[in-house]
């Protein structure tokens, strides 16, 4: 079997109401999409070269950026965030970012600097991380992040600037969305979420590492 590379990703986790009637907001895949065809899933996907390169108007806090660098060599805390703003950006129409004019923006943000943002990556909390077992067609390292509806720049009911990438966007209530065709990393993130007490940094971060050496569970950010 040929080997397939390992890509980083970025997943982003948007909660809405989370003191009241907790949602999340979750799109589903197309049927002939290569990877997860027909799941639902939080809008993410590959960090991208231009990614390593996006000066954030803001960083993700120290204590994220800390734990995005364990266990990992490649690519920076930066370009994970910018990854995973870009992506929430290009499959939802949502923007994290605060108002400032971006007039090199690289062509896979454009949309987003057209609008008259540059990326924050502040109200980021880094909350978990996998990477997809071998026999897989594609893939990735993908780091998930949790962000409060109440830190987007954007209407959260307004998708029209969304890619057709995903479909069905909605605000899921976080009860029922085990309900839906999830894959089965999200079914596990999901059950991370309902203990969830706050949208802040968690006190350790779970890591599923599926390599072709090793197989193994740990916690990020738990010391030695």
């Amino acid at each position: 079997m040929t080997d397939v590379p390992i890509k980083p990703a970025s997943t982003v986790i948007v909660l809405r109401d989370f003191a009241t009637e907790p949602r999340i907001l979750m799109g589903q895949r197309g049927a002939k999409a290569v990877f997860m065809p027909n799941k639902f899933v939080f809008p993410g996907g590959r960090v991208d070269d231009a990614d390593h390169h996006i000066e954030l108007a803001k960083p993700i806090n120290a204590t994220c950026a800390a734990r995005l660098t364990e266990d990992a060599t490649m690519p920076p805390h930066a370009a994970l965030a910018a990854g995973a703003i870009r992506e929430l950006w290009e499959e939802t129409g949502q923007i994290a970012g605060v108002k400032s004019p971006w007039q090199d923006a690289p062509a896979d943000w454009s949309g987003f600097a057209a609008r008259g943002f540059r990326p924050d990556a502040s109200g980021l909390h880094f909350f978990f991380r996998a990477i997809t077992p071998p026999g897989r067609p594609r893939r990735f390292d993908a780091r998930f992040f949790l962000l409060d509806a109440n830190s987007l720049a954007t209407d959260p009911d307004d998708f029209s600037d969304a890619t057709d990438e995903l479909s069905h966007l909605a605000w899921v209530p976080l009860a029922q969305a085990r309900e839906l065709n999830l894959p089965f990393i999200t079914s596990v993130v999901l059950g991370e979420l309902a203990g969830l007490k706050t949208i802040a940094p968690p006190p350790t971060v779970p890591f599923f590492k599926n390599t072709d050496e090793e197989n193994l569970f740990r916690r990020l950010g738990a010391g030695a």
